[in-house]
């Protein structure tokens, strides 16, 4: 019984914890991707899982993600100055660099529409929101689920496209997207957040040495 009690304890201790507002720490998220087309789901195949990790400091936040298809990218987001820098480091293209606005434009928010989910999920330990999400452009159709924390004081580039809709940082999403008769699932989630110290370098938004300004990035 009393090891029982402990291991009750214990554990409601850890889900406490998870609960308090975190605005330094380490987030790591993986991506799959899917398609019901033969030719797409094998490339996808090859390129496996995306691996994410993103770093946040009060109003700053920076993702690194490396990919076969895209090779590195870096996004780092400052929420001050409402600033994102994104450099790519791309075997077709070189490395390339942007700099743009946070705020999403007209463009970018057109035929979307957000909706206030009921359901919640928890994931570790954090209890997220819903939201849900879908867009028509371009002839294709996207539909999106959202599972979102507001204890997690980061900020998320897909996120903020969609301005202040969606309040929280998303630890689960899924895209489906149907384009000229094919199907593409696109599924993130969260796999481990840590409490922990991130040097302010980490945000610094010079871009690097050796990158070549764009308009647009590859596949962006």
């Amino acid at each position: 019984m009393k090891k029982l009690i402990y291991v009750l304890v214990f554990a409601m201790s850890l889900t406490g914890f998870a609960q308090d507002a975190m605005t330094e720490g380490v987030v790591k998220s993986k991506q799959t991707m899917s398609s019901d087309n033969e030719q797409m789901q094998a490339q996808l195949a090859m390129v496996g899982d995306i691996l994410t990790t993103t770093y946040f400091k009060s109003d700053k936040t920076r993702s690194e993600t490396f990919n076969l298809m895209s090779g590195n990218t870096t996004t780092i987001m400052n929420g001050e100055t409402n600033e994102m820098l994104t450099f790519m480091d791309n075997q077709m293209t070189g490395k390339m660099y942007t700099i743009s606005d946070m705020k999403p434009n007209e463009e970018d928010t057109e035929g979307m529409n957000v909706v206030k989910g009921d359901e919640t999920k928890t994931i570790l330990g954090y209890v997220c929101q819903e939201y849900n999400v879908t867009l028509e452009k371009e002839g294709a159709t996207v539909n999106m689920d959202i599972y979102v924390t507001d204890k997690i004081q980061a900020m998320n580039p897909q996120v903020a496209q969609m301005g202040a809709q969606i309040d929280g940082f998303p630890l689960y999403m899924k895209m489906d997207v149907s384009q000229m008769g094919m199907a593409l699932t696109i599924t993130s989630e969260v796999t481990e957040i840590k409490k922990e110290t991130v040097s302010a370098d980490k945000f610094d938004m010079t871009p690097p040495e050796g990158y070549t300004k764009t308009d647009k990035l590859m596949g962006m």
